[in-house]
């Protein structure tokens, strides 16, 4: 699922995540047979910028492009990287995501068929957008029914990125949308199936992957931006103090106080929503997942894993919930241990778009 824009294959690659409120930028190498960190960065909007990077736009978060390649070149300046190649994610909300079914047909006609059915489910004109597609089923398509899925991007979005990539100096080797980066980088067992949390600042992204296959991902607008809103409502606090009340204290039911009390229920919404789409795979695929992984800054809230795990095991006692790791697998000096640790879910999206060069 990736719009690619070059060929050449570089030793070291850049994993780039651009949110609504920071970027974060990963540089990994292959030395061997063992993958490598070589630098990473992070610059939050609040740092030297009074506006998000993404402002809301005819219900797409479209980029500040002039905001975005300044904060690129501080991060690349600051951490020295050296290579020009990178491979940005998407994010969710700007890519649309369905499924459908296509009768039996020969593996020459699925190309046409697909872009046909497209134009009912895409709520754009197919000439505004860029898409691409798998097949789900893994059967021949000359034998059975068909399941595809669809994936599209706005035109403007990628152009945004094309515009912002040339301001800063680097060439993109692909775009791809932030739940395979998320795959990549979290799932290191391709025989079960896992559920991907991914509680960004604006939104929460819910993945279904079954055996190494994407199955859905959508998202809801219960995020960490209503953690925080909740503490500072609560609280009667602006939204920084807010903010490092949330991080200090968390959900934690003994020692919390009053800003665990209010961010219960917030998180509560978010494991409701988790519990649906638990419930709606079982009911289609006649089993549940056997993983949940919650990525994102929010994942690291005090008590958050403790009160999630009680929560989705009242229902679903089999499913094992943890947090992202997604630097498992590579190497790193042992002095980062602790700073890799605490960084880990909110880097699952960069690191992800790094491997994809080694794919």
């Amino acid at each position: 699922m990736v719009w690619p824009f070059a060929k050449i294959v570089p030793q070291n690659f850049l994993g780039i995540d651009v949110g609504t409120s920071s970027i974060k930028v990963v540089e990994i190498s292959q030395k061997g047979k063992r993958k490598v960190l070589e630098n990473y960065g992070e610059l939050g909007m609040d740092a030297v910028y009074k506006e998000n990077f993404r402002t809301f736009n005819k219900n797409t978060l479209l980029l500040s492009t002039n905001d975005v390649s300044r904060a690129l070149k501080a991060i690349i300046r600051e951490a020295e990287i050296k290579t020009n190649r990178a491979i940005f994610s998407l994010p969710d909300f700007a890519t649309f995501f369905t499924t459908f079914d296509l009768p039996q047909m020969t593996a020459k006609e699925i190309p046409q068929a697909v872009e046909f059915e497209a134009r009912k489910y895409i709520p754009l004109p197919t000439s505004e957008v860029d898409f691409d597609w798998q097949l789900l089923t893994k059967h021949s398509p000359e034998k059975d029914r068909n399941k595809v899925l669809l994936l599209a991007v706005p035109k403007v979005v990628v152009n945004q990125y094309k515009e912002m990539a040339k301001k800063t100096g680097l060439e993109i080797d692909c775009l791809e949308a932030e739940v395979f980066a998320l795959q990549r980088s979290l799932i290191k067992n391709n025989k079960i199936t896992s559920f991907l949390v991914d509680i960004g600042a604006q939104s929460t992204t819910v993945s279904v992957v079954d055996k190494g296959i994407l199955k859905t991902s959508f998202s809801f607008d219960v995020a960490a931006k209503d953690f925080t809103f909740a503490v500072s409502k609560a609280l009667q606090v602006e939204i920084p103090e807010a903010e490092k009340i949330k991080e200090e204290k968390g959900v934690i039911l003994y020692g919390g106080g009053e800003a665990a009390r209010v961010l219960m229920p917030v998180l509560e919404t978010v494991i409701v929503e988790i519990k649906k789409v638990i419930k709606s795979f079982a009911k289609a695929e006649q089993r549940r997942p056997e993983e949940i992984i919650i990525a994102g800054g929010t994942a690291l809230l005090p008590g958050l894993l403790d009160y999630f795990q009680k929560s989705i095991k009242e229902e679903f006692n089999d499913v094992t919930v943890k947090i992202a790791d997604p630097f498992a697998d590579i190497f790193y000096p042992p002095a980062l241990e602790t700073v890799i640790k605490k960084m880990g879910p909110t880097f699952a999206i960069a690191v992800g778009e790094a491997l994809k060069g080694f794919d």
